[in-house]
């Protein structure tokens, strides 16, 4: 008779070769860098290794002149026996606009053609229609389709919301769930309840993912293994805790006489911790010890591991790096005001940025285009009402009102005009190649015609540096006639690379 899953070892998915390096170093962690490391995760016994998704793609190729594709073949070679996770943004694929339903497709069938196995599907809004392409595509390649619940903490978040989340992402065909904290504020007592509530409404498997960013991460962990949660994700030092998972070894050490602990050779782990100090000292320029401590204001802020390591990294290429405590109490603000959104790719950007502009011109005083589109619907239904003052500003600017629509039903048939886009342009009119470019245009054409921003390094047995990184957010006024929808003038900024229009319109105080 099978082992009740209270008694089972609980599964290790390892995340080193994505989100640890996301979360620690910017997403400057190259192919040639993973691959000493991955033949050796493979035969560990880990359950799944995350390696592709999520700023990856984006930082392949604006950052590390790689084709993403090429690197999700080469680790599916190195680590062929381990299933292997990516972090899919529903509609938004690995952007932060929606993308129409073959587009999507098209890149779900790229991706699981080149290896891709588990695909940790969310949205940023919790938003199940922009869900549904996407999971949809997943099962009809016969791939695992993780249906993820972005957890934050507001008035209009409960536990009983996303167990309801939950039993709707199952009746999809999800084959697995996953609780995605990716802020690191799940509490140990709420992570044993949501759960044990899962559990007992759901028949698919369940994993919790966090950060160690509050210094909650590994007693949420253990307190979720306790309530019989099938698995957790952890990273291996010095890519772990702090604004990443928590680390293998500790995780180990903290279960160790559990009758749920797994096991894991303690030789290869302390090995490829330190091939792992290696790359972390070859990619210093993008970390810093500030994402390595434990903060407990991030459990008032919320700001995910990921976006903090990426945002010191810009405020100080923005010259704003003594803006950062000001910066980050101004997200809060912003997050009510755009209807309690949770703060994950591609709206912990938005807000950062919106909370940045706040800090640097007066609240308000500038919103960004992203920031209007939240406002007005096309990312998706927000958990609770826009800020009336500032949805009438958005509304006055734009001209346009919110739309309640599934946005990507307003998008017609995309692939073809890629694809012929890409074939004018004298690129290659494959899908892999039209995904890509639907997404990154400028970037997948440099790449494809040399003269792309860096060369990667040679494979080696050694960690190299990684290249810098682009100046990040620029304003800089645009000679542009104002729009007819009100006064004020255009400016537009450039956030990691994203051109963003925006209007400056000075306010009554």
């Amino acid at each position: 008779m099978e082992k009740p899953v209270k008694t089972k070892a609980v599964l290790f998915n390892n995340t080193v070769l994505r989100d640890g390096h996301q979360s620690m170093a910017a997403t400057r962690m190259t192919t040639p860098q993973m691959l000493p490391a991955a033949p050796i995760l493979d035969g560990m016994g880990f359950h799944g290794l995350e390696t592709w998704g999520g700023a990856t793609i984006d930082s392949c190729l604006r950052y590390l002149n790689e084709n993403p594709f090429d690197r999700l073949r080469a680790l599916k070679k190195a680590a062929p026996k381990t299933p292997q996770l990516m972090l899919l943004r529903g509609q938004n694929i690995v952007q932060y606009a929606s993308f129409a339903d073959d587009i999507v497709e098209a890149f779900v069938k790229c991706t699981c053609d080149a290896g891709m196995d588990i695909l940790r599907i969310f949205d940023a809004l919790n938003d199940i229609r922009n869900l549904t392409t996407a999971i949809r595509a997943v099962k009809r390649l016969g791939k695992h389709a993780r249906g993820e619940l972005c957890y934050t903490i507001s008035p209009v978040h409960t536990v009983d919301n996303f167990v309801r989340m939950g039993v709707e992402l199952e009746k999809l065909g999800c084959d697995s769930i996953a609780i995605k904290d990716m802020s690191g504020i799940l509490q140990p007592q709420i992570a044993h309840r949501l759960v044990s509530d899962l559990k007992a409404r759901v028949g698919v498997p369940i994993t919790l993912h966090t950060h160690d960013t509050a210094g909650l991460g590994a007693a949420s962990y253990l307190a979720a293994i306790e309530a019989g949660v099938d698995a957790v994700e952890v990273s291996i030092v010095p890519f772990a805790n702090g604004t990443a998972q928590p680390d293998t070894q500790r995780m180990l050490a903290l279960l160790e006489g559990h009758p749920r602990c797994p096991s894991f050779d303690p030789v290869k782990l302390s090995g490829l911790r330190t091939y792992f100090e290696g790359v972390y000292k070859e990619l210093q320029k993008f970390t810093s010890p500030a994402n390595e401590r434990v903060d407990s204001d991030i459990l008032i802020y919320q700001v995910p591991g990921g976006m903090l390591s990426n945002f010191r990294t810009q405020l100080q290429e923005q010259g704003m790096a003594e803006k950062f405590d000001d910066v980050v109490k101004e997200i809060p603000v912003v997050r009510e005001a755009l209807g309690w959104v949770p703060l994950v790719t591609p709206t912990s950007q938005i807000v950062g940025t919106q909370a940045m502009m706040n800090v640097k011109f007066g609240r308000w005083k500038m919103i960004c285009q992203p920031a209007q589109d939240i406002a007005l619907g096309k990312y998706g239904r927000t958990p609770g009402p826009i800020d009336p003052t500032v949805l009438a500003q958005v509304e006055r600017q734009t001209g346009k009102k919110p739309i309640t629509d599934r946005p990507a039903d307003l998008l017609p048939p995309g692939l073809e005009k890629v694809r012929a886009e890409c074939v004018a342009k004298g690129l290659p009119g494959d899908d892999e190649t039209a995904v890509l470019y639907a997404m990154f245009p400028q970037q997948v054409e440099a790449l494809i015609k040399g003269g792309g921003a860096a060369t990667a390094p040679a494979a080696s047995a050694a960690p190299t540096a990684a290249p810098a990184a682009a100046p990040v957010a620029t304003p800089s006024a645009a000679p542009k006639p104002a729009a007819k929808s009100g006064p004020g003038r255009h400016m537009v900024i450039t956030l990691q690379g994203q051109r963003h229009e925006v209007r400056v319109e000075e306010l009554e105080s």
